[in-house]
């Protein structure tokens, strides 16, 4: 079926109108008519050639809510009307370890891109949700809550899970002094889910503004990271530390405020890091970890997660229309914290 959509065509252009064709659905497909999709750095980063050279025509976007329009006749989790979300995998080989234990991310045969990956299964190249719909296995689908605001919930099918799934990896308790590093997309939905996890939140950042703006947020206290006498003040007394800094830096002074035995997650910087001092991990036999995305249990957990306690992203609508501007906004940091585009620009533009 004939889908419009914008689309990137190499990486200087700017995303333009396309129409692509969407599968005909199978018995276990899911139709889903999009209503928003958020914009996420790692669109950028696809559509510019920084991870390797992409499958162009890349339609970008894999924080997808929609409502189902249609589905295939084995389909038993979905019925027409359901609003549901879709986030970065669409599909797993459903056999290897790491698929057994729910964990689809790190499937060790390549799971399949919402965008911009080959589908083993169907062929050709996944196309995101800077479009008018999408077709998915009902696995891969997930369930919305009704009750939360749909436009401020599509981030949470990414920046949401990349910084729920640590924080329930390692366990993160009410009363644990849990340290947020970095205040942007990622970074404000960990100081959400850790203030609601019961967790004494600590926002970890350069700028002073942002702690303000933090505590907005939920979070407790402000540590100014360049300030060497705060920095000393709660050196050995964190019990978790989410890094969601995006570009190569120093973690050495972070790693200082771990108590014995305490993690530092990094979530952001998928590229080379500064020099670690190995004696600051031996002498307390701390541990530096990464995460990437949840697997759709996971991410299943979250969603309820955030129905429950009325948790969503800080957004700012947009039409899609304006999809390049917002790049460059983005690039600049000029968000507080996630475009969300709406789709239904798209449909009448």
């Amino acid at each position: 079926m004939n889908t419009k959509t914008y689309a990137a065509f190499n990486e200087v252009d700017p995303l333009v109108p396309h129409t692509i064709e969407r599968r005909h659905l199978h018995p276990k497909d899911v139709f889903i008519d999009i209503n928003y999709c958020g914009v996420c750095h790692s669109d950028i980063h696809t559509v510019k050639g920084d991870w390797g050279k992409p499958n162009y025509p890349v339609v970008p976007g894999h924080e997808i809510i929609g409502r189902v329009k249609e589905v295939g006749n084995e389909v038993t989790k979905f019925k027409v009307g359901d609003l549901v979300g879709v986030g970065c995998l669409v599909e797993s080989c459903q056999h290897c370890h790491p698929c057994d234990e729910g964990l689809e991310q790190y499937c060790e045969n390549g799971s399949t891109g919402t965008y911009n990956s080959k589908n083993s299964k169907y062929g050709g190249i996944t196309y995101g949700g800077y479009s008018e719909n999408i077709v998915v296995e009902e696995g891969f689908v997930l369930s919305v809550p009704e009750n939360i605001n749909a436009a401020a919930a599509a981030p949470l099918l990414c920046a949401g899970i990349t910084t729920w799934s640590p924080l329930r990896h390692w366990n993160v308790q009410a009363g644990d002094k849990v340290g947020i590093v970095g205040l942007g997309g990622l970074g404000h939905m960990g100081v959400k889910f850790a203030k609601a996890m019961g967790a004494h939140v600590v926002m970890i950042t350069t700028s002073e503004a942002k702690g303000e703006d933090a505590k907005k947020l939920g979070a407790d206290e402000v540590l100014i990271s360049k300030d060497a006498e705060q920095m000393q003040k709660h050196r050995n007394t964190f019990d978790f530390l989410l890094n969601t800094i995006p570009v190569k830096h120093d973690v050495n002074p972070y790693l200082q405020l771990l108590k014995l035995d305490k993690t530092m997650c990094m979530v952001g910087a998928i590229e080379p890091l500064d020099a670690i001092h190995g004696g600051l991990l031996i002498m307390k036999r701390r541990n530096l970890a990464g995460s990437l995305i949840g697997g759709i249990k996971e991410t299943q957990e979250m969603l309820d997660f955030c129905g429950e306690h009325n948790i969503v992203s800080d957004v700012e609508l947009i039409d899609i229309q304006n999809i390049n501007q917002a790049y460059e906004r983005m690039m600049k940091s000029d968000v507080k914290y996630r475009f969300v585009i709406d789709i239904k620009s798209l449909k009448e533009g």
